[in-house]
């Protein structure tokens, strides 16, 4: 029953499809072996071989594959050593459908900017590093962010920000990311605290000054 939710969960993305499921651990395995998906979501209480075991087992085995974690387990030691054998991101039960949405969002994005052909800037890893990072509820970004602030919007201001090479007004940040005014000026000071981009203060012209801002390249 279980299976057959997130099962229903996970297609409700655009884009997704689950080609197999299994009972085990170890069947897990070989299904992923006879069928190289793109991605597994996995628990970590399961019989045969539990989740631990099977990221351990699939690294071993050199499969190219990609795993989100989904389970009641929520013991330190067991997320650092899945996140530590390249997990992509940790959901713990329970959880809400909007949490398995954007954890596939996030992968998905991942998934296409690494699969462009070219290389890349520091500051574009940068951004691939930090969508890592939010999606696996990264301390600095995704448990510290101010109520009402969301990681994946986050993300897209950061993205439109570092794509500009000029300073930006709330205004103008929010119609090309899709958000009210407000909200942008919310995210745009969140960034100023952490450092993300610096504010300039916009003189000139009748009413009161402008707030402008500017990422801040490493």
């Amino acid at each position: 029953m279980v299976q057959e939710v997130n099962r229903q969960f996970i297609e409700s993305v655009p884009g997704f499809e689950v080609v197999g499921m299994a009972g085990n651990g170890a069947e897990g395995v070989k299904l992923v072996k006879a069928l190289k998906p793109d991605l597994v979501v996995i628990d970590i209480f399961m019989p045969a071989l539990d989740g631990v075991q099977t990221i351990q087992q699939l690294r071993s085995d050199n499969e190219a594959v990609d795993v989100i974690v989904i389970t009641a387990a929520k013991d330190k030691a067991t997320i650092q050593t899945m996140l530590r054998h390249g997990a992509m991101d940790y959901i713990i039960k329970p959880f809400k459908l909007e949490r398995i949405q954007q954890a596939l969002e996030n992968y998905r994005s991942f998934r296409i900017q690494l699969q462009q052909e070219g290389t890349v800037s520091q500051t574009e890893v940068d951004l691939l590093l930090l969508r890592r990072k939010t999606s696996a509820g990264s301390p600095s970004v995704a448990e510290e962010l101010p109520k009402g602030l969301n990681a994946l919007t986050l993300q897209q201001v950061i993205q439109y920000l570092t794509q500009q090479n000029r300073s930006l007004s709330a205004e103008e940040v929010a119609e090309q990311v899709g958000i009210a005014r407000v909200t942008a000026r919310r995210y745009l000071e969140y960034l100023e605290k952490s450092g993300t981009v610096h504010r300039a203060i916009e003189y000139g012209g009748v009413g009161r000054p402008t707030n402008r801002y500017v990422f801040v390249k490493n």
